[in-house]
C-alpha cells in the first residue's frame, strides 16, 4: 500500500477532495448519513478520513458504537475547511465576473474635429460604455490618421476612427460616418459678398491639407491656388478665418461660423466632396470585453 505523505502546508487536489468529504461527514453527523449525500460507500469514506488524518498528523474524529464525535483538532480543522472552501468559491466567483464585468481601459485614436458631427456616434457610444462599466478608464488621443493606424497595429490603441483612404491588411474596417465638405471663405474675404457665378478660384490663395486624401478629393484641391497647408482641419479653419484664404471644411465644423455670419460656402452646388470614416481594429487582437462592448455600442448608434 502506497504510504500517505505527511501534510507540509501544500494543498493538492486530493487534499481538497478529502477535506470536502470530511466537511460532509461532519455536517451529516457520521459516515452512514454521509453515504447518501456523497454517493460513495461507507468504506470509501472511512479510507478517505483515515488518509486525511495521516496527512494532517492527528485524529479528527471518534467513530464507533458510541457514535460520531469530533476531536478538538477535528473541530478546528472543520472550521478551517469552511474558510478554505469559502475562499475557493469566492475566487471562482470573482474570476467568473471578469467575463461579464467591465474592467480595464479603452485606448482610442480619433481624427481631429469629429466632435461636431451631428449624430455624435462616438460620444454616445463612449457614454454608454462608461455607464455600463463605471470603472473603465477611457484614454483618447487626437492624432493623424496614419498614426492611428500604426497605433492600432502595434497594440498601443485598441480602436481608431480614421478617414477611409486605404485598407491595410492587418486592420478591420467598419463604416461609421459620411462627412460632407464644402469650399468656404470667411467674412473678411473679398469673395464673401461676391456672386458665385463670377468666381475664378485660381485667383485666390487657398489652404490645402498636409495629410493624405483620396484621388477624388485631390482632384478638388487641384482647382485651387494652394499657397498654404495645414496638418488638420482646425488649422484649415484658422487660415480661412484670417480672411486671406479659401479652403474646404466639413459642414458640421463650419456650421458654427456660418450661423454667426462669419463664413459662407462658395458655390456649394459645384464645390464639395464626401469623406467616409471607419472604425478600425487590429485583426487577430486578443479578446477584450471593454473593446467589444464599445464596438457593440457603436453599432447600436443610428
Amino acid at each position: 500500500m502506497k504510504k500517505q505523505k505527511k501534510f507540509t502546508g501544500q494543498l493538492s487536489d486530493i487534499d481538497l477532495r478529502m477535506l470536502r468529504i470530511f466537511k460532509v461527514v461532519v455536517e451529516c453527523g457520521g459516515f452512514s448519513a454521509a453515504e447518501v449525500e456523497l454517493n460513495i460507500t461507507r468504506s470509501a469514506i472511512s479510507i478517505s478520513m483515515s488518509d486525511l488524518e495521516k496527512r494532517l498528523g492527528f485524529t479528527l474524529c471518534q467513530r464507533g458504537r458510541s457514535g460520531f464525535t469530533l476531536t478538538d483538532e477535528g473541530q478546528q480543522v472543520y472550521e478551517y475547511t469552511l474558510e478554505l472552501l469559502s475562499s475557493i468559491e469566492n475566487f471562482r466567483t470573482q474570476v467568473n465576473t471578469l467575463h461579464t464585468q467591465l474592467i480595464g481601459e479603452l485606448n482610442i485614436g480619433i481624427t481631429d474635429n469629429l466632435v461636431t458631427m451631428p449624430k455624435m456616434k462616438i460620444t454616445n457610444a463612449l457614454a454608454a460604455l462608461k455607464k455600463q462599466g463605471p470603472g473603465v478608464a477611457i484614454n483618447i488621443r487626437m492624432i493623424a490618421p496614419n498614426e492611428i493606424e500604426l497605433g492600432v497595429l502595434d497594440g498601443k490603441l485598441h480602436v481608431g476612427v480614421v478617414p477611409t483612404l486605404r485598407s491595410l491588411a492587418g486592420l478591420n474596417y467598419t463604416p461609421l460616418y459620411e462627412e460632407q465638405s464644402k469650399l468656404y471663405c470667411s467674412a473678411g474675404h473679398q469673395l464673401f459678398d461676391q456672386a458665385d457665378s463670377n468666381i475664378d478660384l485660381n485667383v485666390w490663395d487657398a489652404v490645402a491639407p498636409a495629410y493624405a486624401q483620396t484621388p477624388e478629393i485631390k482632384t478638388c484641391y487641384q482647382q485651387l491656388n494652394a499657397t498654404a497647408t495645414a496638418t488638420d482641419r482646425e488649422g484649415i479653419a484658422f487660415l480661412i478665418l484670417t480672411g486671406q484664404y479659401i479652403g474646404y471644411l466639413p459642414d458640421h465644423l463650419a456650421e458654427r461660423w456660418v450661423s454667426e455670419g462669419k463664413m459662407r460656402a462658395i458655390a456649394p452646388e459645384r464645390y464639395g466632396y464626401e469623406t467616409f470614416f471607419s472604425v478600425i481594429t487590429r485583426k487577430g487582437a486578443r479578446s477584450n470585453l471593454v473593446l467589444e462592448t464599445y464596438l457593440e455600442q457603436l453599432k447600436q448608434q443610428q
